[in-house]
């Protein structure tokens, strides 16, 4: 029993569960959040064997982690390790066949759909906006379709969440940042080493750090170690965690490639490798029907079939879109944050703003030739953010508007409920132009 409670203790002690940061006089929801990632999850092992054969681009990563635990060759070369480490993980301990493939994108979901609550609580010390952030980025669609497919994309979000989680708790209890700055390191090189669509996101909380203490310190900012963000820590110790180590472990991942039987890798020339896998992923240039860019990712314009077939005894299908009012009402919601950040000094505000902002600025200023809407997943999950603390705001208000709040969680919901259906793979009953009842926009046909 003493080992038991020494236990729990300690996991609380790791979530900031119970805790209140500082000025904050609400109580931490982290039961509501567990219970709605726990739902979440439930929804998700659904049929998440359907369909029992490979789909979309599960073609490319499933096949990579097969070849990965035979370390037979290189396969799908152009993106990192960690991703494909993890499905082959997924693989050797549940088998391969369909739920084997992707419970473990299924528990990194669930996973990172709990960071991304403990990092909303641990930044903004808001009980509602807690609560509708979590169920704004569990119903937004897109975590979830892509939280039940065996592709990289979640694992990256996933971790990049982890580390938001222990970022918020470093600044918040400045008693506990260097472990918590610890593990937001090993996170973010996780997360890079899944994907490195992370980039942009991973080097903002570095960057951030050197401003603020350039700002307070001029000429002493490298060894002071009192102000903002963390009291305590150094800059020259900030870089070690959030910049030293995230590329060691990064690097680290790709320990595997160095036993290929064919064209392994030479653990001595990492860094030229690094370019051989950019030219990989500029070389890819045909048009593609799905393809899309950054702006029409923003208003939501363009879906992606992953699925569309009569498969498993029935008509199918499974759609990347982004849910209609959530993503709509997050734009305005992003823009307030921003203001409220400047204006109002709402730090919490600013933070999912910026990491927003900087997400897809990314993805604008990138050169890959090829895009996808899948590549808004990161930068969907920080407009959720966006989106929970303006609604909160409203929340707060004495007048007539404050019933809008609670509506609008309500509204994002039951759009996500209507959608369900070619969300997870279920038996749609007209055939093949089933599909056409949820076609509000040409441009998602």
């Amino acid at each position: 029993m003493p080992s038991a409670l020494s236990a729990r203790l300690s996991f609380a002690r790791f979530a900031g569960a119970g805790v209140r940061p500082a000025g904050s006089a609400e109580v931490d929801p982290a039961g509501w959040c567990a219970g709605i990632a726990l739902g979440f999850f439930a929804l998700l092992w659904l049929r998440l064997h359907i369909p029992s054969l490979i789909y979309f681009d599960e073609v490319h990563y499933v096949s990579a982690a097969r070849t990965l635990l035979t370390l037979a060759k290189p396969q799908n070369a152009e993106h990192p390790m960690v991703g494909k480490e993890i499905l082959a993980a997924g693989l050797a301990l549940f088998g391969d066949t369909a739920r084997g493939w992707r419970t473990f994108p299924a528990l990194f979901g669930t996973i990172g759909l709990f960071a991304f609550s403990r990092a909303l609580w641990l930044a903004s010390g808001r009980r509602f906006a807690t609560i509708a952030g979590t169920l704004l980025l569990a119903t937004n669609f897109m975590w979830f379709v892509m939280s039940r497919i065996a592709v990289l994309d979640i694992f990256m979000a996933a971790f990049c969440m982890l580390a938001m989680w222990m970022l918020a708790g470093a600044v918040r209890f400045p008693p506990q940042a260097r472990w918590r700055l610890m593990l937001a390191g090993l996170f973010l090189g996780l997360a890079i080493g899944a994907k490195w669509n992370v980039v942009a996101a991973a080097a903002l909380p570095g960057l951030a750090f050197f401003i603020m203490r350039v700002k307070r310190h001029g000429r002493a900012f490298m060894l002071a170690t009192d102000g903002p963000p963390v009291p305590g820590i150094s800059l020259a110790e900030a870089a070690l965690w959030l910049g030293t180590l995230p590329l060691l472990v990064y690097f680290a991942s790709f320990a595997p490639t160095f036993f290929y039987a064919v064209q392994p890798v030479d653990p001595w020339h990492l860094i030229d490798y690094q370019d051989y896998m950019l030219t990989l992923q500029h070389s890819v240039k045909k048009h593609h029907p799905y393809q899309s860019v950054w702006w029409q990712w923003v208003i939501d314009q363009r879906s992606i079939w992953f699925l569309y077939r009569n498969v498993d005894g029935a008509q199918r299908g499974v759609v990347m879109l982004g849910n209609p009012f959530a993503m709509w009402a997050g734009l305005p919601a992003a823009a307030w944050c921003l203001w409220a950040g400047i204006r109002k000094g709402r730090n919490d505000a600013l933070a999912a703003a910026l990491f927003y902002l900087v997400s897809i600025g990314m993805w604008i200023s990138a050169g890959k030739p090829i895009q996808f809407y899948y590549h808004y997943l990161l930068p969907g999950a920080y407009l959720m953010a966006c989106l929970a603390l303006a609604l909160d705001a409203l929340w707060r208000r004495t007048d007539r508007w404050r019933w809008a709040a609670p509506s609008a969680v309500a509204v994002a919901i039951a759009l996500f409920v209507v959608f369900f259906p070619i969300l997870s793979a279920a038996k749609l009953c007209c055939g093949r132009t089933s599909f056409e009842w949820w076609m509000w926009l040409r441009t998602w046909r």
